[in-house]
């Protein structure tokens, strides 16, 4: 009769509780990560677009960002690194045809299932829902599974045929090793960027 002092209780009893909540956090982080804009936290909607560290928001959201100049702006950990538009670069997505979360009629507070996604990968079909690894070019925009790349290699984009090197290709989402090799990769970028400024307006 449950822990009246006749029966004791099992490990796996004890322990059932804790990862049942540890994997809704993981879904819910999932969730907010891939389809809700880092910035607003409002859910992403085209024109989505992508940072150097691989974040995703809403276009509008980083322009009302930009835009804002008062002195009692709140900083934004989620954008700090994003000074101007073309720090972003707007996502050329491929839709999934088997998507119809925007299309039906949710009622109450319910995540949406993260195995299906509004977002696949053109050349592989994976589902871009937290599960596989994304990136996209940062010279096109065009998004794809890191699966596609490493197993179709090719120094044009599979989707419009733009030439790109290993340094434009940004993962999405990735763990804290990817964004620190990604934050490298952007403080060289405009250092070079500046540099090369300096040196035109003393040409100039």
């Amino acid at each position: 009769m449950g822990c009246d002092g006749g029966t004791i209780p099992k490990r796996h009893e004890l322990v059932k509780g804790p990862r049942k909540v540890e994997k809704v956090d993981k879904n819910a982080e999932l969730v907010a990560r891939w389809y809700y804009c880092a910035l607003s936290q409002e859910k992403l909607r085209r024109p989505i677009v992508a940072c150097e560290l691989g974040r995703l928001y809403n276009k509008d959201a980083i322009i009302e960002f930009l835009l804002d100049k008062s002195a009692d702006k709140t900083p934004m950990e989620a954008a700090s690194h994003i000074k101007s538009i073309k720090n972003v670069t707007e996502l050329n997505l491929a839709d999934n045809p088997a998507w119809s979360g925007d299309k039906e009629s949710i009622k109450g507070d319910k995540y949406d299932d993260i195995q299906s996604a509004r977002f696949i990968c053109p050349v592989v079909g994976l589902e871009m829902n937290g599960r596989h690894r994304f990136c996209f070019l940062r010279n096109c925009g065009c998004v794809f599974s890191e699966r596609a790349l490493k197993e179709i290699k090719s120094e044009v984009c599979h989707k419009c045929g733009v030439p790109f090197q290993e340094e434009d290709v940004i993962i999405l989402n990735g763990n804290k090793e990817d964004v620190e090799v990604l934050k490298k990769r952007m403080e060289d970028r405009r250092l070079k960027s500046k540099s090369e400024k300096v040196i035109f307006l003393y040409i100039v």
